[in-house]
């Protein structure tokens, strides 16, 4: 792999990325799995960072090693904190990636710090931290690492297969602490996979991983988000995925329909127009001007899938919500900012 290294120079180091520290060094790489993305490596000063209160998720605490995420996915919800960066939520998100390349040092610091209590962290909140660049830069075995030394309760959301990678840290980590990992697969079409997640594996790929984590005794749980309306929310479209999740062994399963928060909207009905432009007319009707579908469609959704859950004999218990990962539901750019 040739890496192409560019240190941003002298007093405008870090210009045009105001939240990336002076210093920072730009990389480009012209190998086809990473043509046309810039990697911005940085030293974070801190990496445990504590949710607001206000944000309403059931954690306090995440770890976020990325920002940005090659996976690509046209409707996720993290667009918008791109542009605290001074870039874009579009191409940029997906193609220039912020690395705490220091994440695994800083983490051992701040879990040993007389401060820390010890409390759940969350991983993959915000963006995927197995996303293809962690293949370069392998900051996860080095958190995971941490996290386990200091027997520190985790949980980590992610669509890669590249966890697989760091099963024994993850087995390792499961003997010390209580850890909650889950994949994230809202739908089984492969045409609506490459097109609508093209950065990511496969959702088969996804389910496998499940399988594998949970035969090496790692409890593995499937988020179904997100559903995509019109296009993987009808009652075969539900039963097939519960089915497969079944099937794989996962040992929960939570559907969460699609939410459209600014950044994520502008480029999703983009998206849509382009590739299902007779529905664009039936988003509007939906959402309207809202982040977020009716209530009753969200509990329509959810309805559906715990009864095919127990049809499929997953109506088991699923972890405590600290464990189980969860996205955050909307809030101000102050709050979105603290989950980085």
């Amino acid at each position: 792999m040739r890496w192409d290294h560019l240190r941003l120079a002298g007093e405008d180091a870090g210009a045009g990325l105001p939240l990336v520290e002076r210093g920072a060094v730009a990389r480009t790489v012209d190998t086809p799995g990473f043509r046309g993305m810039t990697f911005y490596e940085v030293r974070a000063k801190s990496v445990i960072n504590r949710v607001p209160a206000a944000s309403r998720v059931p954690f306090e605490w995440t770890v976020n090693p990325y920002r940005g995420c090659s996976h690509a996915c046209v409707y996720c919800f993290a667009r918008k904190t791109h542009e605290y960066l001074d870039l874009d939520s579009g191409a940029d998100f997906d193609s220039r990636i912020v690395v705490k390349v220091n994440a695994a040092e800083r983490l051992r610091a701040e879990l040993a710090a007389p401060r820390w209590r010890g409390g759940h962290i969350a991983m993959g909140t915000n963006v995927d931290c197995y996303q293809r660049a962690e293949g370069r830069y392998r900051l996860m075995p080095g958190i995971l690492e941490a996290l386990a030394g200091a027997a520190n309760p985790f949980s980590i959301l992610t669509k890669g297969a590249l966890i697989l990678r760091d099963l024994p840290l993850l087995v390792e980590a499961a003997g010390r602490t209580q850890v909650g990992v889950a994949v994230s697969v809202g739908f089984l079409e492969e045409d609506l996979w490459r097109l609508a997640e093209p950065g990511t594996p496969a959702p088969r790929r996804r389910l496998e991983v499940c399988a594998a984590l949970n035969e090496a005794g790692v409890g593995c749980g499937v988020l179904m988000g997100p559903v995509l309306p019109f296009l993987g929310d009808s009652p075969a479209q539900l039963e097939a995925a519960v089915r497969r999740i079944a099937e794989a062994g996962a040992t929960w399963v939570s559907a969460i329909p699609l939410h459209l928060r600014p950044g994520a909207r502008e480029w999703f009905l983009a998206w849509l127009r382009e590739h299902h432009p007779r529905l664009v007319p039936a988003y509007a009707r939906l959402y309207g001007g809202r982040a977020y579908a009716p209530r009753s469609y969200q509990e329509r959704i959810t309805a559906q899938v715990r009864e095919l859950a127990a049809r499929y004999g997953l109506d088991r218990s699923p972890p405590p919500a600290a464990h189980r990962p969860v996205p955050p539901p909307p809030g101000d750019g102050a709050q979105q900012l603290s989950l980085l």
